[in-house]
């Protein structure tokens, strides 16, 4: 593989305990998550605010290892998350809801904060990350959340982002924030078809 992004790049899960994905999968995300051991780590108030947005911080977790491989330090998810929602990139419905990760507010949080020069990149195909990552060091793509079962057809594209790690001409490799086994979590590999069955056409570049 012709590995675009050189360097090593950690892996965190969007969850404190990266085996709780089936968990969630089968039980829903607040009941299982309201069990997850190692939810203080987040750096959540309480395991209630862990367990209402963990399944929201895909982008944050793929934030959190941007961060950890230019400066080798592990962000608490949460904090990274609070940061975000104060410039618009999450936004608390009144029902409870969170929507986001939203790709616009989400590019002056990181300049601001961290000295990130990012860009919101659409209307793209699974090829032109080939491109991307020759002038970017790294790219969030816009995935469906079934890619950790590859074999199967999603029932839609984007609404769950992984960090892309390399790519050439033919596999693509990638962190899974909530990949369920170890092979699906982190670099996880696939052909280049295979991935966009499930690649929204669109994502985040984060420039050298």
């Amino acid at each position: 593989m012709d590995a675009r992004v050189t360097q090593k790049v950690p892996y965190f899960s969007q969850w404190e305990t990266p085996d709780m994905t089936l968990a969630v999968v089968t039980e829903g995300a607040r009941a299982a998550l309201l069990k997850d051991p190692l939810w203080a780590s987040s750096g959540a108030r309480d395991i209630e605010e862990y367990a209402h947005w963990a399944a929201n911080l895909c982008g944050m977790a793929c934030l959190k290892m941007v961060l950890a491989a230019r400066t080798g330090k592990a962000a608490p998810i949460m904090d990274l998350a609070m940061g975000c929602r104060d410039y618009g990139g999450y936004v608390e419905e009144p029902d409870g809801r969170i929507r986001g990760l939203i790709y616009a507010p989400f590019i002056p949080f990181v300049r601001d904060r961290f000295g990130l020069m990012a860009r919101v990149v659409t209307g793209i195909s699974i090829t032109d990350i080939v491109d991307i990552l020759t002038q970017s060091e790294f790219f969030i793509a816009s995935v469906h959340h079934s890619i950790r079962w590859p074999e199967t057809e999603p029932p839609a594209k984007g609404g769950h982002l992984v960090l892309v790690t390399a790519i050439d001409g033919k596999k693509i490799r990638f962190h899974n924030p909530s990949g369920h086994v170890d092979a699906t979590r982190e670099n996880a590999e696939m052909t280049l078809e295979t991935f966009e069955k499930f690649f929204a056409g669109r994502g985040i570049a984060i420039d050298r």
